[in-house]
């Protein structure tokens, strides 16, 4: 694993970074559906289309899986990350439907070095999920661990 090119330190109030895009088709949405949250609005074209959504939607939860990929792909994986403590809220805001391109930023909102554990800090997160006109699907708030930066 190469240096990482994100620490604690490196976390700036405000600071938003794009993540990249995903485009997701029918396809997967009913195959997570169908393993995860077989509700008929994810799985069943019929019913969907006599649903208040008129058609097949993702899961909520699959659109949280498809930002956690990208977050990892585009983020993570390049930051000294130590994993979460938790989320303190999600939120689906429009439905994420087949050929839907998914924009997911984050956005650092508090940071806080350990009191307990000098080699780190926390950094609550705000991840945000557009669709391709610009609209707001997704927002997840949640901690982030991450080391600090080691002494030159």
């Amino acid at each position: 694993m190469s240096q990482p090119k994100w620490y604690f330190e490196d976390f700036v109030v405000g600071r938003t970074i794009d993540i990249g895009t995903r485009t997701v088709s029918e396809e997967e949405i009913i195959d997570f559906a169908t393993k995860f949250d077989p509700q008929p609005f994810h799985v069943d074209k019929d019913a969907a289309a006599n649903s208040i959504y008129g058609g097949i939607i993702a899961s909520g939860w699959h659109t949280c899986s498809m930002m956690m990929r990208m977050m990892v792909d585009g983020f993570l994986r390049d930051a000294a990350s130590m994993g979460s403590p938790g989320v303190d809220e999600v939120r689906w805001l429009k439905p994420v439907r087949g050929g839907d391109t998914l924009t997911v930023t984050t956005t650092a909102m508090e940071t806080r070095p350990s009191t307990s554990k000098p080699d780190r800090g926390v950094v609550v997160n705000l991840w945000q999920a557009k669709n391709q006109h610009g609209e707001l699907v997704a927002t997840v708030r949640g901690m982030g661990l991450f080391r600090r930066r080691p002494p030159a």
